[in-house]
């Protein structure tokens, strides 16, 4: 007797716990999380440091395929294991690096030469600075269509089509 009310309760904990989502058919929404981290996957960091080698494998006993030598260059990781993280950079080159060569700090990578940055986040607006073709700048918030820049101490506003870095859906405050 005592066995099937504990398993009554616990079934009863767990529908109670179990989120629902609403308009979805009651499924949880399927952005996958690294398995060390429990970070969503893929994501983006950056360089932490100004020379990273990048193997074929999660190992120091794997060969080299790359080396990054671009501090704060935005990085895109797609998997996890141990202390290492699989990354693509925005040619689509990459291979496992070890995450203290990492950092949680948002940088984009300018995609259009000459790219005008805004003081507000509208075409319209006057231009506090034009990016080249290349330049990484750091990421600060995002609306669904623009991008807060910084970088050499300029601030303004880019369109999200013109970096890569950061997905086109994101909002940052």
């Amino acid at each position: 007797m005592r066995q099937k009310w504990f398993r009554a309760v616990a079934v009863a904990l767990i529908v109670a716990a179990t989120p629902v989502f609403a308009g979805t058919g009651d499924t949880p929404p399927t952005q996958e999380t690294g398995p060390v981290t429990h970070l969503p996957l893929p994501r983006y960091v950056s360089m932490k440091a100004s020379k990273g080698n990048v193997r074929r494998g999660p190992s120091v006993t794997h060969r080299i395929d790359w080396v990054f030598m671009r501090r704060n260059m935005p990085l895109q990781i797609t998997a996890e294991h141990g202390h290492w993280r699989r990354v693509v950079d925005q040619e689509g080159a990459g291979g496992w690096i070890h995450h203290s060569l990492l950092s949680g700090v948002r940088t984009v990578l300018i995609q259009k030469d000459m790219l005008d940055i805004h003081l507000r986040p509208n075409r319209k607006s006057p231009v506090a600075a034009q990016l080249e073709l290349g330049v990484v700048a750091r990421l600060d918030q995002c609306t669904p269509d623009w991008c807060r820049l910084s970088v050499a101490g300029y601030k303004g506003w880019a369109p999200k089509s013109a970096l890569w870095g950061v997905e086109a859906a994101e909002l940052r405050n």
